[in-house]
């Protein structure tokens, strides 16, 4: 088809190829929320063994290995993941090239970097006489797999397929959750401590699973192999390198509190630290899923410079509002029960003992969780623009604040400190990136509909915060099957009443025309590719 023929096709249909554009975004986006949801059950599952396995002690030597681990690993991601969809994106046929060339950095840092972490930790003061410090060799080849299964998911993401990396993440999911229930119930350890090595080694077969099925989907879109392009790697790293230091100090601030109990403090205070952790890395993953699926929209609509970047991005972030306020909501009124679902009586607070649990815990860290969410929209929209620069000043300030914040106050205060520094951190973050996005990016948000989506999150947990004593009595934990739906259903209700969600959000769930032309070449469907 012709420039000219393409222009008019394009042009006839416009609402159509942004409808099918945003349908795509959604559907990439969902896909991963639904795989996203399976794996969130399958983790309550590990968390409940494992918790009730190990107790809090053990449980807190457990996070710390893994904790300990993230904050080399991320060095190992080198923010290439991003930068190489925004790179794929701007031209698809040299996705192959791409992809090989990131393929090779990316094993070479993670094999370098993990090794580094494995031997650091044997020399740690506090992991002497403790099962930390051949934990983490152990994680390591767990984080291997998983740092390779996210570069190659990338051919999937720039895409908009990412349903098939979700159903992979189950598979290794649910291989993974297996593993831990035939050692704890089946194969059952002479001692704890084979035990606990056991349990970190189901993260081993469990991301290699995970590894095999992507790569079996991700090849139908592109070869994977290993390239060596002297000069596009030095570009790439050049590239990567500011942001993926900015995501070395993301990972200090979010998890330093870990660190710094386990330091500070004692392995107990790290594992009632660790349970609302990963009841917030498991939600934390939703909007950098829907940001990963936007990007490659938004980085060709600031290409354009025809102002369209400022619909895609009052949607990203009224989607990221519209999904965190009903989850804040649902953790302050449902903290107690959420906790003692997840993991073990232990772990719950005790006002007779002066004990802080884990579901005290939660109700502060779930406000982190809630600016992180916001942050993520403005954090993606610099890098769509190459401005990636300014996300490391941003962090180097934020990690440094949670630095002087966790060791100023956790040795006194213990996990609430902890808490309390990991939302200050990222309140400042978000508040920062927004600023710096507007600076270079040239967007206007409208809070109309912020305001609608909060008062709908109050109406929703106000009945609930009624309900949880009551159905507590009778069913304990396992009221919040129970309430999580009533309250899903009161804040959807709350969102039509209220009008929050328009026709036009329904539109894009909706049936359309044929993509126009144009759009076809911008975004190809691949579902008919031979292996």
């Amino acid at each position: 088809m012709s420039h000219s023929a393409e222009h008019s096709a394009s042009d006839s249909h416009p609402q159509d190829a942004d409808m099918t554009t945003a349908r795509k975004i959604l559907w990439n986006t969902v896909s991963q929320i639904i795989g996203k949801g399976v794996i969130a059950v399958l983790g309550i599952v590990i968390i409940k063994v494992i918790t009730n396995y190990l107790g809090t002690s053990g449980y807190g030597e457990y996070v710390a290995s893994f904790d300990y681990l993230a904050l080399f690993t991320i060095i190992a991601d080198l923010g290439l993941y991003t930068i190489g969809i925004r790179e794929m994106a701007k031209d698809e046929k040299e996705i192959p090239k791409i992809m090989g060339n990131i393929l090779t950095i990316r094993t070479a840092f993670a094999i370098f970097v993990i090794c580094i972490a494995g031997f650091v930790a044997f020399f740690i003061p506090q992991y002497r006489g403790t099962h930390i410090p051949l934990a983490v060799w152990l994680a390591g080849i767990a984080a291997f797999f998983n740092l390779l299964t996210s570069i190659i998911s990338a051919v999937l993401q720039v895409n908009l397929k990412m349903e098939y990396n979700s159903l992979a993440s189950v598979i290794g999911k649910i291989v993974n959750m297996s593993y831990i229930v035939f050692v704890v119930y089946i194969l059952k350890p002479a001692s704890v401590d084979t035990g606990f090595y056991h349990l970190v080694f189901a993260g081993i077969i469990g991301n290699a699973a995970m590894f095999f099925v992507t790569w079996l989907y991700a090849k139908k879109f592109s070869p994977i192999k290993f390239r060596f392009d002297k000069d596009f790697v030095k570009d790439v790293v050049i590239k990567a390198l500011p942001y993926g230091i900015a995501l070395v100090l993301n990972t200090i601030y979010f998890r330093i509190g870990s660190f710094s109990l386990s330091l500070l403090r004692t392995e107990a205070e790290v594992g009632i630290y660790g349970v609302p952790l990963r009841i917030l890395e498991a939600i934390g993953i939703i909007p950098l899923y829907f940001m990963n699926a936007v990007l490659p929209v938004l980085t060709r609509a600031i290409q354009r410079k025809d102002g369209s970047h400022q619909k895609i991005i009052q949607y990203s972030f009224d989607f990221l509002v519209m999904g965190s306020m009903p989850i804040v909501a649902g953790a302050w009124a449902l903290s107690y029960p959420i906790i003692g679902m997840v993991s073990s009586p232990d772990f719950l607070s005790n006002a007779a003992n002066n004990f802080t649990g884990s579901d005290t815990v939660l109700p502060i860290l779930i406000f982190a969780l809630a600016f992180s969410f916001i942050s993520s929209l403005f954090g993606f929209i610099l890098v769509a623009d190459n401005h990636q620069m300014k996300i490391l000043t941003r962090n180097v300030i934020g990690a440094g604040l949670t630095v002087i914040l966790d060791f100023t106050l956790v040795p006194h205060f213990g996990v609430r400190a902890a808490a309390f520094d990991n939302v200050l951190t990222e309140c400042y973050v978000a508040v920062s990136s927004y600023f710096i996005a507007k600076h270079y990016i040239k967007f206007k948000l409208s809070f109309k509909n912020t305001f609608k989506m909060a008062l709908c999150a109050v109406v929703m947990a106000t009945p609930i915060s009624f309900l949880e004593p009551l159905t507590y009595k009778y069913l304990q934990e396992k009221c919040v099957f129970i309430l999580i739906p009533i309250g899903i259903i009161i804040y959807v209700g709350m969102l039509f009443i209220t009008k929050t969600i328009t026709p036009e959000m329904l539109a894009l769930i909706k049936k359309s025309k044929p993509l126009p032309a144009a759009e076809q070449k911008e975004m190809p469907d691949h579902d008919g590719l031979e292996t």
